[in-house]
């Protein structure tokens, strides 16, 4: 479960970064900014999701500090 999830999180991180590196390269001149970004907010939501999957069939559960 939490290969998934870091997974996941270094998918987000690498099409952020691929964002940035388009954005400062191409200057606006393509689209391949916007597409990254797509990508990003897709992982987000879909890591979201999972996460709430998981909790709901009980397969994670909340960790009680204190």
């Amino acid at each position: 479960m939490k290969a998934v999830i870091a997974i996941a999180f270094a998918g987000i991180l690498v099409a952020l970064g691929s964002a940035l590196l388009f954005l400062v390269r191409d200057r606006g001149s393509t689209s391949r900014t916007v597409n990254a970004l797509t990508v990003r907010v897709a992982l987000s939501v879909l890591l979201l999701l999972f996460i709430w999957f998981s909790y709901w069939m009980g397969w994670i559960e909340p960790s009680r500090y204190g």
